[in-house]
């Protein structure tokens, strides 16, 4: 049932959400609402609630701005909360933040149900943030945790460094898509040997999922190895729609990239830096489908025995490679899992298995955890905890 109640078949969903709309299975809190928005918590039936996953549907999945219709997400998180990690439904809040959407065929679509406008950006969006956050502390406590779902990379991390300190908060794109990531590296290093240390990073896409990946793998070496996590970085690198994140393009970087612009030449594309970088783990991030090409993969094997290759983004038309190639061009020699499930497949009479490296193996448990033992932070650590 999991690729039916998530990913890949919640993006089909959210995308036709106007269409298949019946009745309200969250709450919207829109614009409109603003200076009213404690009011608007207290008409929620449940006053016990416990976990609320909370998207303003701009980065839906690898499908862009959704804008209201985004509400699919934090709808499918909790059922998932319920099912994997116990959490009463009544305990369970979904919410979207309507500031408008800058997707057009929304905007002129009949049947689409949220506010007609362009995006609010700037003062007017972090104004009615902060209202919402404030007003779920005020009703709810400080002991429910708000997981931030599919905000763009600018208000992803904007919103977790503001209010990291002040709340219960996680966000399922950074924190969530890391943990599950590391965990699955931690068992990969079963069949290859070695520890994260002994092996070489390198990630197409340097957004949420990327950087936070990249900062959890840097974080857990630095644990094992007692280097500085200034050190351990260098063991990973990243390539943006610009390529290799090189320490030459610092000035022009978003501010979340610049930890991972390393000393070196400046590399164009993908292939030339698999070339140049030689890494033992591919990992893909970028939400677009059919990058990692035959040459990419023929090229990370050529250099290693297993080559790791995770192939993460969602849903299935956006992964960056399937299962079928990842095997087929590596000659069955690839460690392979992906954001999406794939079916099983069989090359030269062995039947292989992908693995899915999806954050919904991670956040029904973590969040339960943070629940179960009254948590008002959440620290790395647990992180790290849970990966292991």
């Amino acid at each position: 049932m999991l690729p039916i109640v998530y990913t890949p078949t919640v993006g089909e969903a959210c995308q036709k959400y106007g269409s298949i709309f019946g009745r309200p299975q969250g709450l919207y809190i829109s614009l409109k609402e603003k200076g009213c928005i404690h009011e608007v918590l207290r008409n929620w039936p449940e006053k016990n609630i416990e976990v609320i996953v909370v998207t303003d549907g701009e980065r839906i999945l690898g499908l862009g701005d959704l804008g209201c219709q985004g509400m699919g997400i934090p709808v499918g998180k909790l059922a998932l909360y319920t099912a994997l990690g116990g959490v009463r439904p009544s305990a369970c809040l979904p919410v979207t933040i309507d500031v408008g959407t800058n997707n057009e065929n929304l905007l002129n679509d009949e049947y689409y149900i949220g506010l007609r406008q362009r995006r609010a950006t700037g003062q007017e969006y972090a104004e009615l943030l902060h209202e919402f956050m404030s007003a779920v502390k005020q009703t709810y406590g400080e002991k429910v945790l708000i997981q931030f779902e599919d905000f763009a990379n600018h208000n992803a991390f904007d919103l977790l460094a503001k209010y990291s300190a002040t709340h219960l908060v996680f966000n399922d794109d950074i924190q969530g898509t890391a943990s599950v990531v590391l965990a699955g590296l931690v068992a990969a290093l079963k069949v290859v040997g070695g520890t994260l240390a002994d092996h070489t990073f390198l990630f197409l896409g340097a957004g949420e999922a990327g950087t936070g990946i990249a900062e959890l793998i840097a974080l857990e070496i630095s644990k094992q190895t007692n280097m500085p996590v200034e050190e351990t970085r260098k063991k990973v690198w990243l390539v943006d729609s610009k390529g290799l994140i090189v320490s030459s393009r610092r000035e022009s970087l978003q501010h979340f990239k610049k930890p991972w612009a390393h000393e070196h030449e400046p590399v164009k594309t993908l292939l030339d830096a698999v070339n140049d970088i030689k890494p033992t783990v591919l990992i893909g991030t970028s939400g677009v489908g059919k990058t990692f090409t035959k040459e990419v993969i023929e090229a990370m094997a050529s250099f290693n025995e297993k080559p790791i290759i995770l192939s993460l983004s969602n849903p299935t038309s956006q992964s960056e490679c399937t299962a079928e190639e990842a095997y087929t061009w590596s000659q069955g020699r690839a460690i392979f899992a992906s954001g999406s499930p794939f079916a099983p497949f069989e090359y030269e009479g062995k039947t292989f298995m992908p693995g899915q490296a999806n954050n919904a193996y991670i956040f029904p448990g973590l969040g339960l955890g943070l629940i179960m033992s009254g948590a008002i932070r959440v620290h790395d650590d647990m992180l790290l905890a849970a990966c292991e």
